[in-house]
């Protein structure tokens, strides 16, 4: 069944934690830490006892980012195939679930909100929806917005590589270290990034701030800050 977004953080911060390996950094995870996530000796949920100063924040956890804790007040995610392969831990994730993913419209524990075709980049006005993007992190924005936050603050949206040559905080694609020339050349990394200039421009529009906490990121549409700033 579809989903009407509720206005549950009306005038409110909403935090938005995307996949990219910034993350760690920014809640000063120890270096030996993050690489026993990345190589998987250790669950993503140990970097939750150093992002303790959001636990009480409104957090919108795109993709894995659920893995993080119960603390992550929803999880958002677009990828069929995700849902597949995540399907029994994201039954077991105690807070909301929401994907514009078609095959989960059928398992009435999700709340569904189809892409909007008509307005596939940007910001879509319709609660039921939300604008695609390319990827699951821009496509989030549009249900922070529908919740009714007038802030957005992006974490982990970094559209590049970390010290590691890592994609992400975490190998739970088991992708590993993207290092190769092959691999190199298949990072989606400029595809993400076509539909922020439209998502600025509907964010403006609307009257929306949107703050940029990825130190590395090579998006330019939005302000950088630091989580001290925020904090």
């Amino acid at each position: 069944m579809i989903w009407n977004v509720p206005k549950i953080w009306e005038d409110g911060d909403v935090w938005i934690l995307g996949g990219g390996p910034s993350i760690p950094k920014l809640f000063n995870v120890p270096d030996k830490v993050i690489k026993d996530v990345v190589s998987r000796k250790f669950s993503p949920n140990t970097y939750s006892q150093y992002m303790q100063s959001i636990h009480n924040k409104h957090v919108i956890g795109v993709n894995v980012a659920y893995l993080l804790g119960d603390w992550i007040d929803m999880v958002f995610f677009g990828d069929s195939a995700f849902f597949l392969k995540h399907m029994d831990g994201l039954a077991e994730f105690k807070g909301l679930k929401v994907s514009c993913a078609s095959n989960v419209a059928s398992h009435d524990w999700v709340k569904y909100t189809p892409k909007d075709g008509k307005h596939n980049k940007g910001i879509t006005k319709q609660p039921h929806l939300v604008s695609w993007n390319g990827n699951s992190g821009a496509a989030a924005i549009s249900v922070a917005v529908h919740t009714g936050a007038k802030r957005v603050i992006l974490l982990g949206f970094d559209m590049s590589l970390g010290d590691i040559k890592n994609q992400h905080w975490h190998d739970v694609y088991e992708r590993g270290p993207a290092v190769t020339e092959k691999r190199l050349k298949k990072l989606p990394f400029n595809r993400h990034l076509r539909g922020f200039a439209d998502i600025r421009k509907d964010a403006d529009t609307m009257g929306v701030e949107i703050l940029n906490c990825s130190p590395n990121s090579t998006i330019k549409e939005f302000r950088k800050v630091t989580l001290e700033e925020l904090l």
